[in-house]
């Protein structure tokens, strides 16, 4: 009599690791490469309002690598008033691009933006801890390559840049690169945090990149105005549902409660794990 009632259990602990996708439509009609539409970007020189406009309408359609598509899974244990407990969230392999396999461009962007990518495709931005967390777990791991600080740091020409020096570090790596093998060390994350809501105006909270010693180059900082996006800035995308000890919740719901938070944050409870969506 047991065995029926063993298999049901086996199923559903399965359901966790049956390989997680984001819930992106493909693009249907021929897409445009990465290196044109950055191109045609900058050369429409628009407002920046228009070009996050001209990027998500871009994203939406799909015109995203399928490495990217396929996500990796983080697995992690803390003892909680003597009890193990165990998270399992899902993450893309890399920072979000434009563009095919072949032709792809990373698209740094503001909090503002993030934001509704990550609500159209039921996905959140990490924490702090879960970068921390997304590059103890990454098999390709990059050192990081900044740009001197200047007037154009947030203009096309130097993502375009900072892409170029980043793509021929990945060179080495590329075959498991396009099979969705977990990157990090590229890009500073665009992260959810208590800060985005601690500053009278509205703040980007960034972090990470870290070097090959395990060690962030950058610390948690929100001085940054909501509508700051440089070549530096990575969005990374994590699946809102969540395992913890097996049964699904969120991360939103993780991040909330007094006793679970510490699994996702080592900056407490999170009740706003999100950006608000402000004008430009």
């Amino acid at each position: 009599m047991k065995k029926p009632f063993l298999i049901i259990i086996f199923l559903v602990s399965n359901l966790v690791s049956i390989a997680q996708t984001l819930n992106l439509t493909p693009y249907l009609v021929n897409p445009i490469g990465g290196k044109e539409f950055t191109s045609n970007l900058a050369s429409a020189n628009v407002a920046l309002n228009i070009r996050e406009q001209i990027i998500y309408q871009e994203i939406v359609k799909g015109n995203i690598p399928d490495y990217l598509m396929k996500l990796s899974k983080i697995s992690h244990t803390e003892i909680i008033d003597g009890k193990a407990y165990t998270i399992a969230f899902y993450v893309t392999p890399d920072y979000l691009s434009i563009g095919n396999d072949s032709d792809n461009v990373y698209i740094p962007m503001t909090p503002i933006l993030a934001q509704k990518v990550a609500t159209k495709f039921n996905c959140s931005l990490p924490t702090k801890k879960m970068v921390d967390l997304i590059y103890n777990s990454a098999t390709i791991k990059l050192e990081p390559k900044p740009i001197p600080p200047s007037d154009l740091m947030t203009t096309i020409f130097v993502l375009k840049q900072h892409d170029e020096m980043v793509k021929e570090q990945l060179k080495p790596f590329l075959d498991d690169h396009q099979k969705s093998e977990l990157t990090a060390g590229n890009k500073k994350d665009v992260i959810i945090s208590n800060k985005i809501y601690t500053e009278a105006t509205p703040k980007v909270v960034i972090y990470g990149w870290h070097k090959l010693d395990g060690k962030p180059i950058q610390p948690v900082y929100n001085k940054h105005a909501n509508t700051w996006a440089d070549y530096s800035h990575g969005i990374r995308l994590l699946q809102n549902n969540v395992w913890v000890n097996g049964k699904k919740t969120t991360i939103a719901k993780v991040l909330a409660d007094q006793k679970l938070a510490v699994l996702l944050s080592d900056e407490g409870v999170i009740k706003k794990a999100y950006y608000p969506i402000t004008d430009y």
